[in-house]
């Protein structure tokens, strides 16, 4: 198991970690509704009260945090940890929401596509243009499910475009360095897709439903994939649920490390420091938010300080 910190260990199923100019880092508490800031001696605030379920966050190139809010879940103790469930009777929808850090003041841009809901957005990720793609992961009933989807949008609320569908649980993004190519990680398949980008905001999606043409890797066992990050190298970071720790993987989809952390709820990875040399992890179950050295330097995001 290798070494790290633990910043804090108090937070209710934290996600979506963005590493600030000053050292402190934001990340979503889903289970408290928040977007909260951790600052690096350990001490916590509250920025802004989000409602539902706010997921994956980030920066935008004015300096609002965007977010992923999935509208919620059914909270369930299990060992002391907090661990997401079906979709609740307060659900209404799931939502991209725009925080002013200045002023906690926070603001819907979307909650539908072409007239269809958006159900449950997970994870975001900007390109050097401004825009944004984000992950549906849609939301677990008793009985059914939704099925996923990949959009891109811009911050100004006036254009959101369905890319990839249909998807099996989409869940982390990422772009390549040159911005050429989408990562995405479909958590119960346990499987890294990739598709070309022609152009800002285009995806090319081979088509059949039995093309394997967009896979870059397949997960043996039972790895399930959550959120993911890029070295400065291209190299896809993806945090794993149930091993529990960071899978790493080439560009060409070869394996090139499993780094294991201490709780099955692995969720995700940012990378910040002068370096970029530091890991910025989230352990969902046990609450915690640590940082780690990092082996290889972490691909700078356009728009983080």
């Amino acid at each position: 198991m290798p070494s790290f910190d633990t910043l804090t260990g108090d937070l209710q199923f934290p996600e979506g970690p963005i590493v600030l100019a000053d050292g402190s880092i934001l990340v979503v508490e889903i289970a408290r509704e928040t977007l909260t800031r951790v600052y690096p001696e350990g001490r916590a605030e509250i920025v802004a009260e989000l409602g539902g379920g706010p997921n994956g966050a980030a920066i935008g190139p004015d300096g609002c945090v965007y977010v992923c809010n999935n509208g919620g879940f059914e909270w369930h103790e299990i060992d002391g940890g907090l661990v997401p469930g079906l979709t609740p009777e307060s659900y209404t929808g799931g939502s991209i929401q725009k925080v002013d850090l200045q002023s906690g003041s926070v603001e819907t841009l979307y909650t539908e596509c072409g007239g269809e809901p958006i159900k449950g957005p997970n994870d975001i990720v900007f390109d050097s243009q401004g825009g944004f793609w984000f992950t549906d992961n849609g939301k677990r009933y008793a009985r059914s499910e939704d099925i996923g989807a990949v959009y891109y949008a811009k911050t100004d609320g006036s254009f959101i475009s369905e890319q990839v569908y249909p998807c099996s649980h989409a869940n982390g993004i990422g772009l390549s360095p040159d911005e050429k190519t989408l990562y995405m990680a479909e958590t119960m398949a346990g499987r890294i897709k990739k598709f070309a980008l022609p152009e800002p905001g285009q995806a090319i999606v081979p088509e059949g439903l039995l093309n394997p043409e967009p896979i870059l890797y397949g997960a043996p066992g039972y790895d399930l994939y959550d959120s993911l990050a890029i070295e400065a190298n291209g190299n896809i970071c993806v945090a794993t649920l149930s091993r529990g720790g960071i899978t790493v993987l080439s560009p060409d989809g070869a394996l090139i490390d499993f780094v294991a952390l201490p709780d099955p709820a692995v969720t995700n990875i940012a990378f910040g420091g002068p370096d970029m040399k530091t890991a910025y992890i989230t352990l969902s179950l046990t609450g915690r938010l640590i940082k780690m050295d990092w082996p290889r330097r972490g691909l700078k995001l356009p728009f983080n300080a």
